[in-house]
C-alpha cells in the first residue's frame, strides 16, 4: 500500500534521472558515418528541400527502403535549428515507448511489478546506450507501439489498433530490416489467436506504408545501386540457417539483454585517459572497472538464464495449441515473449549475415520480461534493495558508458562537431 501511494512520485524521478543520463549520452557521442548518413539525409531535406527516399547502408543487404530516416531528423530541425533538435524527438521517442509498455504491465500487474520493470528498461545501458543519431535506436517505439496495439486486441477487433500494428511493422522496416521480428510476432499472435483482427485496419495500414514506399520504388527505379551493399559478401536470405552459430548467437543475445553482460562498445572500450593519471594508474582503473562489470555480467545472465527457464515453464504446454484459451493477461503476455524468441529464431535463419547486438536490439523491451516476472514471482524481501543497487550501478555504468567508451567521450561535443559536419557538406541554410 505504502507503494502504491509512492509509485507515481517514483516513477516520475528514475524517469527524469533516465531523460538526465540520456541527454549526457547524447551530448558525448562520437560522431561517425552512423550519424553523419542521418544527418545528411535530414539537413538536406531540412535546408535544400531535397529529400533522400532511403535510408542508412545496411550490413550486406544494400540501404533499408523509405524516407523516414530524413524525416526524423529534418522535421526537428526545421522547428529549431540545432542538431540535439533530433535527439530531443528521439528521448520523446523513448519516453513514449516507456509509457506503452507501462500501460500493457498496468493492465496486468501491481505498482512493484512496474517498479521493476522501469528500472530494468528505463535505466537500463542496453537501453540508454541507444541515445545516438542511429536508426537501430528508434526501434524501442516501434516495439512498444507493436505490443500495445495487439494487446488491446485482445477480445475484441479495432480498426485504429489494427491500423497501428501494421504501421509499427511497416514504419519499423524504414528504420531496420529487423521489422521482419515483429512481422513474426504477428503471425505467431494469429496462429495462437491471441488477437482479433480487424481486416480493414490491417489493408489501410498496409495501404499508408505502401504510398509511404512510393518515393523509394522511384528512387530505386533511377538507382538500383540502392539495393545492394557495396562490400557484397556473396551470402544470401538464408545463410544463417545453413550453419550453427548465427542462430545460438542470436539467443545468447536475448539472454543478454536480460542481463548487465553488456556489448564491448560501452563495456570494453574504457581507457580512463581523461582521469589525467600516470599509465600505471589508469591500467589499475582499467582492469578493476573491467573485473567489475565481466564479474556483474556473469552473474546476472546466470539469473536471466534462470528466469528464462521459469518463464518456459510457465508457458511450455501452451506455445503451439491453437484452441487452448488463454487463461490470464499474464499468460497473454508470456506467450508473446514466446512469440518475439521465434522471430528472433526464424530472422537469424534467415539471416545472411551474423548478427550482432544491435541488429536484435527491436526485442530488448520483451527480452526483460522474464526477468521482471521471475523477480516479481521469487523476491520479495529484498527487493528494494536489489532495485536500489541496480539503479546506482545502472547509473554508474551509462555514465562511464558517456565519458569513455567506443561511442562516447566526454572530450566529444556533439553539437559542435555536427555543426561542422554540416557546414562543410551543406553549407546553405534555409532563408
Amino acid at each position: 500500500m505504502q507503494l502504491e501511494k509512492r509509485f507515481t512520485l517514483i516513477q516520475i524521478s528514475l524517469l527524469f534521472l533516465g531523460l538526465l543520463l540520456a541527454w549526457f549520452y547524447a551530448q558525448h557521442q562520437i560522431l561517425t558515418g552512423d550519424q553523419t548518413q542521418m544527418l545528411y539525409k535530414g539537413y538536406m531535406g531540412a535546408y535544400k528541400h531535397t529529400w533522400i527516399n532511403y535510408g542508412n547502408a545496411a550490413s550486406a543487404v544494400g540501404n533499408v527502403p523509405g524516407s523516414m530516416i530524413s524525416y526524423v531528423v529534418a522535421l526537428p530541425v526545421m522547428i529549431y535549428d540545432s542538431p540535439m533538435s533530433p535527439m530531443v524527438f528521439l528521448f520523446f521517442l523513448h519516453l513514449f515507448s516507456y509509457f506503452l509498455l507501462d500501460s500493457v504491465l498496468k493492465d496486468i500487474y501491481k505498482e512493484d511489478t512496474r517498479l521493476i520493470f522501469l528500472v530494468l528498461y528505463w535505466l537500463n545501458p542496453w537501453f540508454l546506450f541507444e541515445n545516438i543519431l542511429y536508426n537501430p535506436s528508434y526501434l524501442f517505439f516501434f516495439s512498444a507501439l507493436h505490443i500495445w496495439s495487439a494487446y488491446k486486441q485482445r477480445e475484441k477487433s479495432s480498426f485504429a489498433y489494427s491500423t497501428l500494428n501494421v504501421l509499427a511493422i511497416g514504419l519499423a522496416l524504414q528504420f531496420h530490416y529487423s521489422w521482419i521480428i515483429l512481422s513474426l510476432i504477428s503471425l505467431y499472435l494469429l496462429y495462437r489467436k491471441m488477437v482479433k483482427v480487424n481486416w480493414w485496419g490491417v489493408a489501410f495500414g498496409t495501404l499508408l506504408i505502401a504510398l509511404s514506399l512510393v518515393p523509394y520504388l522511384q528512387a530505386v527505379m533511377q538507382n538500383s545501386a540502392i539495393t545492394h551493399h557495396a562490400d557484397d559478401t556473396g551470402r544470401y536470405i538464408g545463410w544463417g540457417g545453413v550453419h550453427v552459430y548465427p542462430v545460438l548467437k542470436s539467443f545468447i543475445y536475448w539472454l543478454r539483454y536480460g542481463s548487465f553482460f553488456f556489448p564491448n562498445k560501452l563495456i570494453a572500450s574504457a581507457h580512463f585517459e581523461w582521469l589525467g593519471a600516470s599509465h600505471v594508474v589508469q591500467m589499475i582503473f582499467v582492469y578493476g572497472y573491467k573485473a567489475i562489470v565481466f564479474s556483474v555480467g556473469a552473474f546476472t545472465i546466470y539469473i536471466s538464464y534462470k528466469a528464462n527457464r521459469y518463464f518456459y515453464d510457465l508457458v511450455k504446454g501452451k506455445l503451439f495449441t491453437r484452441n487452448m484459451p488463454i487463461k490470464t493477461k499474464e499468460e497473454w503476455l508470456l506467450l508473446y515473449v514466446f512469440g518475439a524468441v521465434i522471430g528472433v529464431f526464424i530472422s537469424s535463419i534467415l539471416s545472411p549475415i551474423i548478427f550482432s547486438y544491435w541488429h536484435l536490439i527491436i526485442v530488448f523491451p520483451f527480452a526483460i520480461i522474464p526477468v521482471v516476472v521471475y523477480l516479481k514471482d521469487k523476491e520479495h524481501r529484498y527487493m528494494p534493495k536489489v532495485l536500489v543497487f541496480i539503479v546506482i550501478y545502472a547509473v554508474f555504468i551509462n555514465i562511464m558508458g558517456a565519458v569513455d567508451s567506443r561511442k562516447y567521450s566526454i572530450s566529444t561535443d556533439y553539437v559542435k562537431d555536427a555543426n561542422a559536419y554540416i557546414q562543410k557538406t551543406i553549407s546553405a541554410k534555409p532563408e
